[in-house]
C-alpha cells in the first residue's frame, strides 16, 4: 500500500501504454462521505494550461509507475480528444451519482462506492 500526500501527485505526468504523455494531475477530489480519493483531475491538451481540457479519471484507472514516478492511463491521444471532458470553469457535479456512474463506464472500472 501508498500512501502519499495530495502535494506528490498534483502535477504528476499521466501517460498511455505506449508511453505518450496524455497530461498530468492537476487536482484530486474527494468523497467527504467515505474519506475516499475518488477522481484525480487529469489536464490534457492546450499551451502552457491555455486551451487544454480537464478529465476526471476514477483514482482506480491510474496504474503507478514507481520507476519514472508516473501514472498510466489506459487510453490514447486520440481517445482523449475525442472524450467529454470540462474547462476549468464549468466543472462537472461530482456528486451525481449518474455522472459518476458514466465517468467509470467510460474508464472501465467499478464505482468507488461499491
Amino acid at each position: 500500500m501508498s500512501i502519499l500526500s495530495s502535494s506528490t501527485l498534483i502535477g504528476t505526468d499521466v501517460k498511455s501504454p505506449a508511453g505518450e504523455s496524455l497530461g498530468d494531475i492537476k487536482d484530486l477530489m474527494i468523497d467527504l462521505t467515505t474519506g475516499r480519493v475518488a477522481y484525480a483531475v487529469v489536464s490534457f491538451g492546450g499551451l502552457l494550461g491555455i486551451g487544454s481540457k480537464l478529465f476526471a479519471v476514477p483514482l482506480r484507472a491510474l496504474q503507478q509507475n514507481a520507476q519514472d514516478k508516473s501514472f498510466t492511463l489506459k487510453t490514447t491521444k486520440e481517445a482523449l480528444e475525442n472524450a467529454h471532458g470540462f474547462d476549468k470553469d464549468h466543472w462537472p457535479d461530482f456528486a451525481d451519482r449518474s455522472w459518476q456512474t458514466a465517468v467509470h463506464k467510460h474508464y472501465d472500472t467499478p464505482p468507488y462506492w461499491g
